[in-house]
């Protein structure tokens, strides 16, 4: 049995195709969404990132700036961006990169991004309204990773989902939008006991725990939905999922590759979300 490809790739070109026509359409009445990037230090992979995002901002006709600060900036000087940025009428979305530098707290930044800015989705109260359903900008790359399902044609109400993985950025928040679609979740993670067994039960398999290559074909159910959030640089410098793609393709049902799969669906949404707090913003919704 081979198993179906889901291209994160063709998705979210599709996905970018119809921003693209909103875009277009905002412009008619004088509306560009507006994205602002922080980057503090010089993380490779975040510079890898925030150039992708500033790419993609300039290919969607969204007015972009990125904010790039030295590694020693103080936590006082990044808020005082973020409070400016929270002002500034021309932007609608602000996204500070993580991981930041450890002098400075995490939490302290995310919390001062202005809810209606936070394209991330990671403000306790985006958080919360995600827990009790209410409406709100989502998690990035869980949205994407619902989106992938959805538009693969695969109906997750009544599915058994298992989610291998309980990070705030992906684990948590996919579990509960799992959940808004109905599926049934479970959740494992470092200390879950017979993970193979439980991920055997499943009708999707999301895995999401930073750890290349590391779920096999023993874990999977013949036919299982896999998405693979892992993004792992092996010392050959190639980029592999925390599924092993080769093994596991071989007993699954549809499954996304790395790279390819989930990882351009993050940026795409968060191109969405920027859309949604831009039309927000003009009191176009």
């Amino acid at each position: 049995m081979t198993a179906t490809i889901i291209s994160g790739k063709q998705v979210s070109e599709e996905i970018r195709g119809n921003i693209a026509i909103e875009v277009k359409e905002l412009a008619a009445k004088g509306v560009v969404p507006g994205l602002a990037v922080v980057l503090v230090g010089e993380d490779p992979a975040s510079q890898v990132y925030v150039r992708n995002k500033e790419k993609a901002c300039h290919d969607l006709g969204y007015y972009s700036e990125v904010h790039r600060l030295p590694a020693e900036t103080k936590q006082a000087d990044l808020l005082a961006l973020v409070d400016k940025l929270n002002c500034q009428d021309s932007i609608d979305g602000i996204l500070v990169q993580l991981p930041l530098p450890g002098h400075i707290e995490e939490k302290a930044v995310i919390n001062a991004i202005a809810v209606d800015k936070d394209v991330d989705g990671f403000h306790p109260v985006n958080v919360g309204n995600l827990v009790i359903g209410d409406d709100s900008l989502l998690p990035c790359t869980p949205a994407g990773v619902i989106e992938l399902i959805k538009r693969a044609g695969i109906s997750l109400s009544g599915k058994h989902a298992v989610v291998i993985g309980r990070s705030n950025i992906v684990g948590k928040p996919v579990s509960l939008l799992l959940q808004r679609e109905n599926a049934t979740v479970t959740m494992c993670h470092s200390r879950t006991a017979n993970m193979a067994e439980i991920a055997r039960q499943a009708d999707v398999l999301v895995v999401a725990i930073g750890r290349a290559n590391f779920i096999d074909a023993s874990y999977v159910k013949p036919g299982a939905v896999v998405i693979d959030v892992g993004m792992n640089r092996l010392e050959n410098g190639k980029l592999a999922g925390d599924v092993d793609f080769e093994s596991v393709k071989e007993v699954s049902g549809p499954i996304t590759p790395v790279p390819g799969g989930v990882g351009p669906m993050t940026i795409t949404m968060l191109m969405q979300n920027t859309l949604i707090a831009a039309k927000r913003h003009h009191g176009l919704v």
